[in-house]
């Protein structure tokens, strides 16, 4: 059995690509960063999701010597030209504090009419070998950003983006409900015959 291992210590990450193998019948071990606690952490020092994912993913590979997968993902908002993009969870100077970046961002839009408020979730997911092919897939949940935040499931920005054709927010669906239309989601599910293809 091939093993996988993801970028990242978060465990909701990693059951949810351990689902979507299981789903798609691939029988690959996937573990998380936590499996390997000397690898460091990457610095995200690309300027798009891609290049970002790319970077973690080829420096786990490179650490471990075991295929990789790795995916950085935002908020792209279309009055801020695509911002905060890749500083999504540094949006308000710090790095995941969550409910700053979300009243900074409401703050920015307070003026901006309903029909200006289209933004769209995206995600890239990497995966790299060890001998350095890449491959990259992009997901997007596109949707439009509510004046004040709904719901307490998901996390980051989830409370104020209301998925295309949907009454509710990202934060009030079902974990179920979430990932089965969740840019990361599709991603992932993207990923599944890049992994087949590489790894059989």
């Amino acid at each position: 059995m091939t093993r996988l291992i993801l970028a990242t210590r978060n465990a909701g990450k990693i059951t949810e690509l351990r689902s979507i193998l299981a789903d798609a019948g691939l029988p690959h071990e996937l573990v998380g960063a936590d499996a390997y606690p000397d690898v460091p952490d990457v610095k995200e020092t690309g300027v798009t999701f891609a290049e970002n994912a790319l970077l973690k993913a080829h420096a786990l590979a490179r650490a471990t010597g075991l295929p990789a997968v790795a995916d950085d993902s935002g908020l792209c908002v279309d009055v801020l030209g695509g911002a905060p993009g890749i500083f999504s969870a540094r949006w308000s100077g710090r790095h995941g504090d969550d409910k700053a970046n979300l009243d900074l961002l409401l703050a920015q839009l307070s003026d901006i009419a309903d029909e200006h408020r289209g933004a769209y979730f995206a995600c890239a997911a990497a995966l790299a070998l060890p001998d350095g092919t890449e491959r990259v897939v992009e997901g997007r949940l596109n949707g439009t950003l509510r004046h004040t935040p709904a719901g307490t499931n998901g996390f980051g920005y989830d409370p104020i983006l209301q998925p295309e054709g949907e009454t509710r927010t990202c934060a009030e669906l079902t974990p179920e409900e979430k990932n089965a239309i969740s840019h990361r989601g599709k991603a992932f599910r993207g990923l599944v015959p890049v992994v087949r293809e590489l790894l059989g």
